[in-house]
């Protein structure tokens, strides 16, 4: 991640039958719009799930396998709503 800086990570993984995620936000992009838990609890709320942490690092689990590709693909999206004023 140090090489990364400024990023906004969030990857994706099948443990079990189940999608899991983590998101990763820098802390020069934290905002009150914008953090890892804010991100992570969307991504997975996709596939049934939530999750938490703090604002740079969060992990939250889902229970909809099959809908965690589309969670994943609009990170991008849910990324570019939480930074526009």
């Amino acid at each position: 991640r140090p090489n990364m800086e400024p990023a906004v990570i969030v990857l994706g993984a099948q443990i079990g039958d189940k999608p899991n995620f983590v998101a990763s936000v820098s802390r020069a992009l934290v905002s009150p719009r914008l953090d890892a838990v804010k991100l992570v609890k969307q991504v997975a709320a996709q596939t049934g799930g939530g999750g938490g942490g703090r604002p740079e690092m969060a992990q939250a689990g889902g229970r909809d396998l099959a809908k965690m590709a589309g969670a994943l693909d609009s990170v991008a999206r849910l990324v570019s709503e939480m930074t526009q004023g």
